[in-house]
């Protein structure tokens, strides 16, 4: 969740404006209920009438009241009011004034009914002192009893109904005008609302989009960053995942979070507010409703969320069976395994359907159960609101707005319990995330690098006692290695299966760095350069042979946006792939698709070393490169590439010695040790591992005469 919020950060001003777009979709959301309400009780029940202090009434009526009043209350009603030319009392004050006689009006207007049917006996055509007033108003508020305010208020509002009746006022218009007034109101906050709402949405989206952009952008970044031993750790599959899935968790996540964590507790609490506010008594139905809605999530909590997190891991694993079966189809068909792979596939995918469906089980029941506490709650509000109304301390608008209150209130922590079942699998995602992130790259530049120290390169290469260890190993893979590599010579390593020599040749271009020793270019350890100086000068083409989308042109033009087209001919041309690229119909342009897969091994490596050869390097490395091609091919290409290579330092990894026979300085390793170095002759003299790998590839009449180039 943490991790989240510091996501967010980084559009922050977006968020506070959405956090005050939601306060004020609340406050809207929030007047509506009550609205509804005063539709109810006032515009429908009380004919649109608002207050007890009436607008017009009768001489009669003025005199009757002003009696009944204490001397302060006289003297603000005769400055509220004024005596029109038909002779009624017409109100003519401000709305404070109204307020200041809805209590005393509403007594008077009540014992003025009580005398006309009957049920007081009181002799009102004389004045009243203020105490026999106040005293006869307590005489009729015992009489009422608990219900005193309640009758009041009606009585009163019927009474100025009855009287703007006698007096002509037309009850309809002023009920229309009412109703209009506050539909028009409640029509304007719901407009509000709306476009509040496609605000928020606007602004959600695009903070989620811009954080799944940025995060992408910076996962590729750092990996890219990696070394090998990163890259290993974490594996291709799961990289691929935490770059799509994960994120696109998130990014859900975060718009989800915007939209609904934050709204709800502004109409939760909000709501809570409002229920005070109505005075209805029933504040303890809430109590129960959130209790019974929290215990619902805690029991959901303990229930899905393991297996909310557990759900992240089966993606992987999915990933990866689904990736190596789909790059492995060719020999899993070979070796009639087909079977086999289907139900290593089938046992992934099940673990994670059923881990899926428990959770989406969980989920469906979640629903039903939190819509029984929503309409249980309504039952209980309209049955003891109903007692209520039936006892006069409660009027039916209020329930009205109660039960609306109630739901929001419900709705707020519903929403809350819909996010916290995503939560914890987007944070698990936000981990993953930045578990890549926070990987440091264990090859890095230095703070202060030293690319100035190399300017016109010759291309030495030199292994200064170089040990080097895999990140976990017990041993050391390579140990001790001291050679040097020159320009205008071909150094070359060969060695049994295992024996370390793709692991020599990608220290290098520093994908691994040494672990004791040093490899130095011209002098300078390769750790005092950048890595983009490092690898600018050079031509690396690795054992199997990686082609891009696209098309042949720019594959061969991958080293750099200095290549011309006449070097690009040039090097398809020594790399022996003129023919193959010329007899296509679209020659250069001939599309390539992923992988290289329209294109056969051998037509991938010469593409592969003809792209090396186009950058125009100082030092060419080549891992293996030769091994998928004829021995024709290979001969013409290797003579080919010595007359163009002349100045340059080429180091070549070979499992053939056909293709190293002539190389002016051959490097046998045994073991991750140097067991010989020489040339051919020397080697098979003085080298016995030499002389066994040419025993097994060489027939007696070569090993006696050698091999022309």
């Amino acid at each position: 969740m943490l991790k989240i919020l510091k996501y967010l950060a980084e559009s922050k001003w977006s968020v506070l404006a959405i956090v005050v777009l939601l306060v004020l979709q609340a406050y809207c959301d929030l007047a509506l209920p009550q609205y509804t309400a005063d539709i109810v009780d006032v515009g429908i029940g009380q004919k649109g009438i608002e207050s007890a202090v009436p607008e017009r009434m009768r001489e009669s009526t003025y005199e009757a009241l002003r009696k009944l009043m204490t001397r302060e209350e006289q003297e603000q009603l005769a400055s509220s009011y004024k005596q029109g030319e038909d002779g009624s009392y017409i109100f003519c004050g401000e709305t404070e004034a109204k307020a200041s006689l809805e209590e005393s009006m509403g007594i008077s207007i009540m014992i003025v009914s009580m005398l006309e049917s009957g049920t007081v006996s009181v002799d009102i055509s004389g004045e009243f002192t203020d105490r026999q007033v106040l005293m006869l108003r307590q005489q009729v508020l015992e009489g009422l009893g608990d219900t005193g305010e309640t009758l009041i208020a009606q009585r009163a509002l019927l009474f100025v109904q009855e009287e703007y009746a006698k007096v002509g006022v037309d009850l309809g218009r002023i009920q229309r005008s009412y109703l209009y007034r506050t539909g028009g109101r409640m029509l304007a906050f719901s407009v509000v609302m709306m476009i509040t709402a496609i605000l928020v949405g606007l602004l959600a989206s695009r903070i989620g989009a811009k954080l799944g952009l940025n995060l992408r952008e910076r996962v590729f970044t750092k990996v890219v960053s990696f070394s090998h031993a990163e890259m290993e750790q974490f594996s291709t599959a799961s990289l691929i995942t935490r770059s799509t899935n994960d994120i696109q968790q998130v990014q859900m996540v975060v718009v989800m979070l915007l939209r609904m964590v934050v709204y709800a507790p502004i109409i939760g609490i909000g709501g809570v507010v409002k229920v005070l506010g109505t005075r209805t008594g029933m504040g303890w139905i809430i109590v129960v409703a959130v209790a019974m809605i929290m215990a619902l999530v805690a029991v959901l909590m303990v229930v899905a969320m393991p297996k909310f997190k557990k759900m992240q891991t089966l993606v992987d694993r999915l990933n990866l069976v689904s990736r190596e079966i789909l790059t492995g189809v060719s020999v899993i068909r070979a070796f009639s395994r087909e079977k086999f792979e289907e139900e290593r596939f089938d046992a992934a995918n099940r673990d994670l359907m059923q881990t899926q469906l428990f959770t989406n089980r969980v989920m469906n029941v979640m629903m039903p159960v939190m819509m029984l506490i929503m309409n249980g709650i309504s039952i209980m509000i309209v049955w003891f609101g109903a007692k209520g109304i039936d006892a006069g301390n409660l009027m039916v608008g209020d329930m009205l707005a109660f039960i609306t209150y109630t739901m929001q209130i419900v709705m707020s922590f519903l929403m809350l319990t819909m996010i916290s079942v995503m939560l914890p699998r987007a944070g698990v995602a936000a981990e993953r995330i930045q578990e890549v992130i926070g990987t440091e790259a264990g090859v890095r530049d230095k703070e202060t690098v030293q690319d100035g120290k190399i300017k016109d390169v010759r291309g030495v290469v030199a292994f200064e006692n170089v040990s080097f260890r895999y990140p976990g190993a017990d041993e050391d893979a390579l140990e001790n290695l001291d050679f040097t590599a020159r320009p205008g010579e071909t150094t070359a390593i060969i060695g049994s299966t295992g024996c370390g020599k793709s692991t020599l040749l990608n220290l290098i271009p520093r994908f691994y760095d040494v672990t004791a020793g040093r490899i130095t270019i011209d002098g300078v350890d390769i750790r005092d350069l950048s890595q983009h100086k490092l690898r600018s000068i050079l031509g690396y083409v690795p054992q199997k042979a990686v082609l891009f989308s696209g098309d042949i042109a720019s594959n061969l033009k991958f080293g750099g946006s200095d290549i011309s087209d006449s070097r690009m001919e040039e090097a398809a041309a020594i790399a022996q792939a003129t023919e193959f690229i010329e007899s296509k119909p679209e020659g250069f342009r001939s599309e390539i698709s992923q992988g290289g897969t329209n294109v056969s091994g051998g037509q991938k490596q010469r593409l592969s070393i003809a792209r090396a050869i186009a950058k125009a390097p100082k030092i060419f490395l080549f891992d293996d490169s030769f091994s998928a091609l004829d021995y024709k091919t290979d001969l013409t290409l290797r003579r080919a590439l010595r007359e163009k290579t002349g100045d340059a330092t080429v180091i070549i990894v070979a499992q053939r010695i056909s293709t190293i026979l002539h190389a002016d300085q051959i490097i046998v390793l045994d073991e991750g040790r140097i067991a010989g170095m020489g040339t051919h002759s020397r080697l098979l003299r003085d080298c016995e591992a030499y002389r066994e790998i040419a025993r097994s590839q060489l027939s007696k009449e070569e090993l006696e005469g050698g091999a022309a180039v």
